[in-house]
């Protein structure tokens, strides 16, 4: 098995190469990861300008990947890395610093990586950690990214899942997207110069419900979500054709 793995906090991530660490287990690993931290750019694929790629070293610790370090997006690394390397079984992206749950994969660059592997027609996963104020443990979190990756290549393929891990799991769990209203909150500020700036938020108007992917995580449980490209209402979409 051959798997592309890529990122969206860039090629100098140490979860990034936890994750391509954890996955040469199963396979050859190759890496196209972006130069700088793109996170929260969603699926934006680069098109005003040519994209770049330079061969990128391993860290000196640890088994060594064939890399290029890419000036594009997550989705760009996808594409650019699958005509690089060329064919590959398998695209894995993350381990992201921070998590990608609820409304936060819409605008998530490690699950748009994942996606973009996707509309090539592969299996994809995404994978993300949350944090609690230190930086993540990755060797103690390697059981369960095995783990996580056993489980995922059982399934029929192609499959898409969003994958994330509490600090410190007790168990993997199969969720669905939390889906829940917020209220955006506007912070004002300045800087050294006096210049106005905002920091913008959002803060949740009800607790995640039972069995959600957010839910899971606050339990202590690894989540996993299997993800669709069809965003179609489909609730909506069968009265109006009857109506029709």
């Amino acid at each position: 098995m051959r798997i592309l793995v890529t990122n969206d906090d860039g090629i100098f991530s140490p979860g990034l190469w936890a994750l391509a660490e954890a996955a040469s287990q199963f396979g050859e690993v190759v890496v196209a990861a972006p130069d700088t931290e793109q996170s929260a750019t969603g699926h934006a694929i680069t098109i005003a300008h040519p994209v770049r790629a330079y061969p990128h070293p391993s860290p000196l610790q640890g088994p060594h990947f064939p890399a290029y370090r890419v000036r594009g997006t997550p989705a760009d690394c996808v594409a650019l890395g699958l005509h690089l390397f060329g064919p590959v079984d398998l695209v894995l992206s993350g381990v992201n610093l921070g998590s990608n749950l609820g409304h936060e994969i819409w605008h998530s660059g490690t699950v748009a990586a994942a996606k973009q592997g996707y509309l090539f027609g592969l299996p994809a996963a995404a994978f993300s950690v949350a944090l609690n104020g230190a930086n993540p443990d990755f060797q103690a979190l390697r059981p369960w990214l095995l783990r996580t990756l056993e489980t995922l290549l059982r399934l029929e393929r192609p499959f898409l899942v969003n994958v994330n891990f509490p600090p410190r799991p007790k168990g993997l769990l199969w969720t669905r997207q939390s889906v829940r209203t917020y209220e955006g909150v506007v912070v004002p500020g300045a800087d050294p110069m006096g210049r106005p700036f905002y920091w913008f938020a959002a803060k949740p108007v009800r607790q995640a419900e039972e069995g959600t992917d957010r839910w899971a995580v606050e339990q202590g449980f690894v989540s996993a979500t299997p993800l669709r490209l069809d965003l179609t209402d489909e609730t909506r979409l069968q009265p109006t054709l009857a109506h029709d």
